[in-house]
């Protein structure tokens, strides 16, 4: 969007995804970026209001009084739960409203093409909120990659009431399956996984497999039922290794042209120990951490939301994107449903 009008921007959904949004917001307007948060929608009144006093802003209980109220509107984040994704989108783009969608993008598959379907319709921009992506070591890894082969990721929660309307899958493998997409850019031919149910009643940790049409295999284990927090992925390619930690934000790179032949377990375990003794490895690895710039990814994100705005362009994370990386998870939620049938679960 041209010109030097700042953005007008709205936030629905005040809870804790919802909050930080407005949070974001509030800085960038504070720190002189052309963006104006003008109004929080929210059902609950008393959640509403609170936000409202908070942020300085008006409040409303529905998207409809938001926009009858508010004058233009621009932009908005999308954040209440993932079940109300397209029944508050619809609205906003009917309205001409670009929006970014927390992920997942939508419950189902409909409500995904429901989405992206009117997003075509009324000419408006839609990303999906996978935050990891504007995460800075994937942003540095990103310029290491040739030709991943091995993936593993793992991303372990301690258990909240949170986002418990969804499984595990959907609530924090997801993140991970949307990157390993976005790197290894080939469809996926075979799914194999595993998941049971802890404490909700959905399932809570789960383990999948998965193998693309290239060759490449990428494993995934997800759990918010863990005593501990652990957020990383390592992937292997022709004679490199590298190591990345989401919450740290740092990235390891280890050269291993003299061990290219290794078994990935082996190396893996190698490099590990390695680093874990603040040491360079042996047998011909080199081992060097990678410089990353230190960054908020919500910020990044929502900035890189507002660029796209501004000029028209596609999203980095497009919503697209956002609809493979459901698409992923659901089949994925299907290989554990068949599995728990086969196996009396």
């Amino acid at each position: 969007m041209a010109g030097t009008n700042p953005l007008r921007v709205a936030v629905v959904g005040a809870g804790a995804f919802g909050r930080n949004h407005l949070r974001v917001y509030r800085e960038l307007q504070d720190a002189g970026h052309e963006v104006e948060l003008v109004a929080v929608v929210d059902q609950n009144a008393a959640v509403a209001a609170e936000a409202a006093a908070k942020f300085g802003v008006p409040a409303f209980e529905s998207v409809a009084a938001c926009l009858s109220s508010v004058g233009r509107l621009d932009a908005a984040s999308v954040c209440v739960p993932t079940v109300h994704h397209a029944t508050a989108a619809e609205p906003l783009l009917a309205a001409g409203v670009d929006l970014l969608v927390e992920k997942p993008l939508a419950a189902n598959l409909a409500d995904a093409d429901r989405i992206l379907e009117l997003a075509r319709t009324h000419g408006r921009i839609v990303q999906a909120g996978h935050l990891e992506r504007f995460n800075p070591a994937v942003t540095a890894a990103r310029k290491h990659l040739h030709r991943p082969m091995f993936f593993e990721a793992h991303r372990l929660s301690i258990f909240t009431p949170r986002s418990l309307d969804v499984d595990v899958v959907l609530d924090l493998m997801i993140h991970d399956l949307d990157i390993v997409l976005s790197l290894v850019a080939s469809p996926v031919r075979e799914v194999r996984a595993v998941g049971l149910p802890v404490l909700s009643n959905k399932v809570d940790i789960a383990n999948v497999r998965l193998e693309f049409e290239n060759g490449c295999v990428a494993n995934f284990t997800a759990s918010r039922v863990s005593t501990e927090r652990v957020r990383k992925l390592r992937f292997f390619q022709p004679h490199q290794y590298l190591s990345l930690d989401f919450a740290r934000q740092d990235l390891l790179l280890i050269d291993v042209a003299a061990v290219a032949g290794m078994d990935p377990a082996k190396l893996a375990a190698l490099a590990a120990m390695a680093q874990a003794a603040g040491q360079h490895p042996s047998a011909g690895l080199s081992l060097s951490k990678v410089a990353v710039e230190q960054g908020e990814p919500l910020r990044l994100e929502i900035e890189s939301f507002l660029t796209a705005v501004r000029e028209r362009s596609v999203p980095v994370v497009s919503g697209e994107d956002g609809r493979a990386a459901l698409a992923l998870a659901l089949e994925i939620n299907r290989a554990i449903a068949d599995h728990a049938e086969r196996t009396g679960l």
